[in-house]
């Protein structure tokens, strides 16, 4: 793992609505800029801290990825959400949602992710306003928030997180919708593992396995989340929604049966963007727009366990 700097950079602006301070926070790890947004309850007394780990893609601080339908603010309404319970909510833009880093991110792996987590980490864990560090990590982001913990931290949720490696996860994924396609995949994802390139990328596939592609997909696929589950020794809690199309819940019971400590939530109705369906609402609708609620079955789950 590249060497981690604590941030150089720190600026705060403050602004108070309805009793929920909001504080933008300017962190850096090295040249790679990562703003981010705290907001908490005005209350007296220490108060829980979240810090949302986001999922693969490009998305900011909010759950938005610019210059996509992809507009549905789950994490925005994620923290406003866990605010009104008297939790305080951390999140930030991905490092790849950011242009001015675009042309920093010369072979990115999943370790610099984690690397950004640990940033953040090393800032607030002396913050006397906070009671713990509860580290959620959404999608990709649970694998990132295993491998970000520290003895500051309090406890994981892992949400809608992958339980085997994302070569086997694509595979699937791609094998549903196009079986020859898929074994395409899984024919390079054996040939990059094995010897760390791939030499005739398939003309189907040049994009999802350009040059530096393969290099995170190596990274990546290599550290099994099965395995990083059992070296944790806090409280964990496994969330996964039975409707979530992109992560099947047999991932969250692969998650519990290497972690037979954790505890297993599935959330029903709930989609990968911590939305519910219903019988009006299904498919992709909800990622597109704000305006459909996040599952109040996930918050009472989440709220739960971080309270208790």
């Amino acid at each position: 793992m590249k060497n981690l700097l604590i941030p150089i950079l720190i600026s705060y602006s403050i602004f108070s609505f309805s009793q929920v301070i909001e504080e933008e926070i300017n962190l850096t790890n090295a040249t790679i800029e990562i703003p981010g947004t705290l907001t908490y309850p005005e209350t007296k007394g220490k108060m829980p801290l979240v810090i949302f780990i986001p999922g693969s893609g490009n998305p900011d601080r909010n759950g938005n990825q610019e210059g996509t339908p992809m507009q549905a603010s789950y994490i925005k309404a994620f923290a406003d959400t866990l605010n009104n319970h008297k939790i305080a909510f951390y999140r930030y833009d991905k490092r790849s949602a950011r242009p001015e880093n675009i042309k920093k991110l010369k072979d990115v792996t999943i370790l610099d992710f984690v690397a950004d987590v640990k940033v953040a980490i090393a800032h607030f864990k002396n913050d006397q306003r906070f009671s713990g560090i509860h580290l959620i990590g959404h999608s990709q982001g649970s694998l990132v928030a295993m491998l970000a913990v520290t003895e500051d931290i309090t406890s994981f949720i892992s949400m809608a997180g992958a339980g085997q490696t994302i070569d086997k996860i694509l595979v699937q994924q791609i094998n549903a919708q196009n079986p020859e396609l898929g074994k395409l995949v899984e024919e390079h994802f054996q040939e990059l593992m094995t010897k760390g390139s791939i030499a005739t990328v398939d003309p189907n596939l040049v994009t999802m396995f350009s040059p530096q592609s393969q290099i995170f997909f190596k990274t990546w696929a290599s550290i099994d989340p099965q395995e990083e589950i059992k070296k944790l020794h806090i409280p964990i809690l496994i969330l996964n929604g039975d409707k979530d199309i992109q992560v099947a819940i047999t991932n969250a019971q692969n998650l519990k049966t290497a972690q037979p400590k954790a505890s297993l939530v599935i959330i029903p109705n709930m989609n990968h963007v911590m939305k519910e369906e219903d019988s009006e609402v299904t498919g992709l609708e909800n990622y597109f727009d704000p305006k459909y609620p996040i599952s109040t079955k996930m918050i009472a789950a989440v709220v739960q366990f971080i309270s208790q």
